[in-house]
């Protein structure tokens, strides 16, 4: 795990706005960019509900929407900022994208996949192991998490 830039605060509050409208559209608070030569490409949301999609997690949809504003599929000299730890889908995204670097904010605890219940992003048996920052925002990715949640239950 490498130490924050200091654009990555200014990124992930953009990613933390994107989680935001998550939530106020009634998805499960998640949050993404994607930057490439300090320029924002992409940015997205979870949408499973809007999209009756499974697949619709917003760094699915930010890696999406960076191919297609590039014109590759390799997401070479892009940084990926998300806020929450992605899971074992997104991470495997991440790698056949070619990520070179991911941050994230908060950890997850139950569906992590860089560092909490596997460590997929850097496995020697796979081609490609981006740079990874973690915990940068953590406290409010992981709040606006737990708030949306404890609002559910009510």
């Amino acid at each position: 795990m490498l130490l924050p830039q200091p654009e990555d605060l200014d990124y992930m509050r953009l990613a933390l706005g994107e989680a935001q409208a998550a939530a106020a559209g009634g998805e499960v608070p998640v949050g993404a960019v994607v930057v490439c030569n300090d320029r924002v490409i992409a940015a997205a949301h979870n949408q499973r509900e809007t999209l009756r999609d499974p697949t619709a997690h917003a760094e699915m949809i930010a890696i999406t929407q960076a191919a297609e504003s590039l014109g590759a599929w390799r997401l070479e000299g892009c940084t990926l900022y998300v806020t929450l730890e992605p899971c074992p889908m997104c991470a495997g995204a991440i790698v056949q994208s070619r990520v070179p670097r991911v941050v994230y904010g908060a950890v997850d605890p139950k569906a992590g996949a860089v560092e909490s219940l596997y460590t997929l992003l850097a496995d020697e048996r796979l081609n490609h192991r981006p740079t990874v920052t973690s915990g940068v925002l953590a406290e409010p990715c992981g709040e606006i998490l737990t708030s949306f949640f404890r609002a559910r239950r009510r």
